[in-house]
């Protein structure tokens, strides 16, 4: 963990880069309460401000995670497109309802206000990859493609 703070400068500045870093480094995907902390002491904060932006960003996760992130857009277009039906179609495959992870912990399920994918509506992103103009045929086949690119590593 100090490897990774040390490439930031010790300012308040730096915090937001600091999480992200922070949690895309840990394996299940969230911020612990050591690495709070650890962020608090470097950038000399205290620990109740580096908390608080920790959890009013939903792009923080304060508890574990599966290895891959699938959101679902819940934007007015994704929305009219039809994303509260994909919501549930994804629950149903993968076994969770929003905001939970798979028993394998393979998958975390979150919602997300927007992606910007509103011309491709309904869109969902899995990690850092976008899909839009989702159907529920073409939801198995992204999740099983995940799956099988898991299986060949």
């Amino acid at each position: 963990m100090n490897k990774l703070l040390e490439k930031h400068p010790r300012s308040k500045e730096s915090l937001l880069d600091i999480l992200h870093e922070l949690q895309d480094a840990d394996p299940r995907r969230y911020v612990s309460d050591d690495a709070l902390r650890a962020v608090a002491e470097y950038v000399n904060v205290p620990l109740s401000e580096v908390v608080s932006t920790a959890t009013f960003y939903s792009m923080y996760s304060r508890s574990p995670r599966g290895r891959h992130i699938v959101r679902i857009c819940e934007s007015p277009p994704c929305h009219l497109a039809g994303a509260t039906n994909l919501l549930a179609v994804l629950m149903k495959q993968l076994g969770v309802k929003a905001g939970g992870t798979t028993a394998d912990g393979a998958f975390t399920l979150e919602t997300t206000s927007c992606l910007g994918l509103c011309a491709e509506a309904p869109a969902m992103m899995i990690d850092e990859r976008t899909y839009g103009s989702l159907t529920p045929e073409r939801l198995a086949t992204v999740i099983a493609d995940v799956r099988r690119n898991d299986a060949a590593k």
